[in-house]
This record gives C-alpha cells, sequence and structure tokens, in this order.
C-alpha cells in the first residue's frame, strides 16, 4: 500500500512497516522502478538525515540504498559494492559520499563506483575492494 503526496510517499507492507521516501530519493527510486526494482524492493527506513547531517539515505529491503548530498544529488548504491561502502565506515569512512552510480569497467571486467575520496572496484575474481585517493 502507498499514499503520494506533494512532497513525497509513504510505502506499507506488513513486512516491512509504514516508511516515508521524499524528494531526489524518491524521484531516483520512482525512475528505477519504485518496489519492483530488483535490486532495491520496498523502502525499510524513512528518509533519514546522516550522522554529520548533510546527506539523506533510505535503506530498502533488497540490500540496497539510495543516498542523497546537496553536492552530488540522488545515488543509488547496492550488491558488494554497497557491503564494502558500509564495512569502510559509509560516508564517515575514508571513501566519503557517492558521487556517481554504478559503472562497467572499461574492460567490462567488472563494476565501479566513485565516491567523493575515492572508488570502489569490484571484479568476480577478487570481490569488491575500496580504494582511497592519495
Amino acid at each position: 500500500h502507498y499514499v503520494h503526496f506533494a512532497g513525497g510517499s509513504i510505502y506499507w507492507t506488513p513486512e516491512t512497516g509504514a516508511h516515508a521516501v521524499c524528494g531526489a530519493i524518491r524521484e531516483l527510486w520512482a525512475a528505477l522502478g519504485w518496489e519492483n526494482c530488483e535490486f532495491l524492493g520496498y523502502p525499510v527506513t524513512d528518509e533519514t538525515a546522516t550522522p554529520d547531517g548533510i546527506g539523506r539515505y533510505n535503506h530498502f529491503e533488497k540490500g540496497g540504498s539510495i543516498y542523497w548530498t546537496p553536492d552530488h544529488g540522488a545515488v543509488e548504491i547496492h550488491g558488494p559494492i554497497r557491503a564494502e561502502w558500509e564495512r569502510t565506515g559509509w560516508e564517515t569512512g575514508p571513501l566519503g559520499y557517492p558521487v556517481s552510480g554504478v559503472q562497467v569497467a572499461d574492460d567490462k571486467s567488472g563494476l565501479f563506483m566513485r565516491f567523493q575520496r575515492g572508488t570502489i572496484r569490484w571484479d568476480p575474481a577478487r570481490g569488491a575492494r575500496a580504494e582511497t585517493e592519495k
């Protein structure tokens, strides 16, 4: 079940409860297919301010998240790249906030995602690994 408002939406399921998704995070979630997005699903948190007060985020039932900052807008993150970012301390860790969505490596060997101060790369042989800028 859901209710759309001028500034956001509230989605509810028996498994996830009711959670608000607003603004640019909501717009990106809609563009990705709402709850039908294969790597997000329904929200499991309300839109929440990050600990540093700069950004906002929602976590979703399928292990993905959407983070928003004023400088970089809304960015979706999921899978092993998200797990590595979590391991390094989310936005308060050495990488900072995500600044781009997941991209395919030029040689098609894996994926990568850019952050304020580095990159997380993933390939099937080595898994996900964070690289901070020097």
